[in-house]
């Protein structure tokens, strides 16, 4: 015999619009708006006075906070209409304050992936795309088509200027105002933000052994330090005996793909 599962658990003043799907276990508190299109994942807890709209599936045990705004339309002046939406995978953390903002053209959607906590104040625009186990810090603005990969931190007030993207376990710094693209591995500070040097209480904190954190140092130096220009760091990576190791497959990989260039190594 097995156990049924747990019906959502609705505060008498929640208001869910007809056509809405709610998971087993789904807790909706005060004043809480579940629009018609949504579906909560199974054990998601929406707080008091927030609200999901728009064409926004949420995945399983997700929290969002008071006040926070997930799914409304977004502020691009180029909306034409449609359907555009928002997908956000399990056990994401939405506190209080925050907006997650539908994507623009019809039938696309601002993506976030698994495990990432977004703290309060922090607005996420159309289109972004965030990875998993991502750590966003209050009062952050990620403007229109931001990409952050997996395992990156942002820095409080930090401000991504539209499609910049932030590699795999790098960090930006408080304040920085992020105008081209951080390197995996690295912390950006300043305005406009420069790599300042390898997150190495980061990457240790992760796990990376000490072959991993000499092939990331060796990545650094050529793209940061020895005075090279990108095309001849890139060059020199692709050409090292260790070209076929993850990390510098990670690097060159976001190197190829920028469209902004890499914002450049500074003091």
């Amino acid at each position: 015999m097995t156990d049924k599962p747990s019906p959502p658990l609705l505060h008498p003043t929640a208001i869910v619009e007809p056509g809405a799907e709610l998971g087993a276990g789904v807790e909706l508190g005060a004043f809480v708006l579940v629009g018609a299109g949504v579906r909560l994942g199974d054990g998601t807890r929406v707080h008091h006075h927030a609200s999901v709209e728009g064409d926004t599936v949420l995945g399983k045990n997700c929290e969002v906070f008071p006040y926070a705004c997930l799914g409304a339309k977004t502020q691009d002046l180029k909306f034409a209409g449609g359907r555009p939406g928002v997908r956000i995978g399990d056990r994401n953390v939405f506190r209080e304050y925050v907006t997650v903002h539908a994507a623009t053209l019809d039938g696309a959607y601002t993506r976030l992936g698994d495990d990432n906590v977004i703290l309060a104040y922090s607005h996420v625009a159309h289109d972004c795309v965030l990875g998993s186990h991502i750590v966003v810090s209050n009062a952050v603005s990620l403007a229109g088509h931001v990409t952050i990969e997996d395992h990156a931190v942002v820095g409080g007030m930090a401000g991504i200027h539209q499609f910049c993207r932030v590699g795999a376990h790098a960090m930006v710094s408080a304040f920085a105002k992020v105008v081209q693209d951080v390197a995996p591995y690295c912390i950006a500070d300043g305005q406009p933000a420069l790599i300042r040097s390898l997150n190495k209480v980061g990457l240790e904190r992760r796990g990376f052994t000490a072959e991993q954190l000499g092939r990331v140092k060796q990545i650094y130096r050529l793209l940061f330090r020895d005075g090279l220009n990108r095309s001849q760091a890139l060059d020199r990576l692709r050409a090292h005996p260790e070209a076929d190791s993850e990390e510098f497959r990670r690097v060159l990989a976001f190197a190829d793909a920028s469209e902004r260039g890499l914002a450049p190594g500074g003091a």
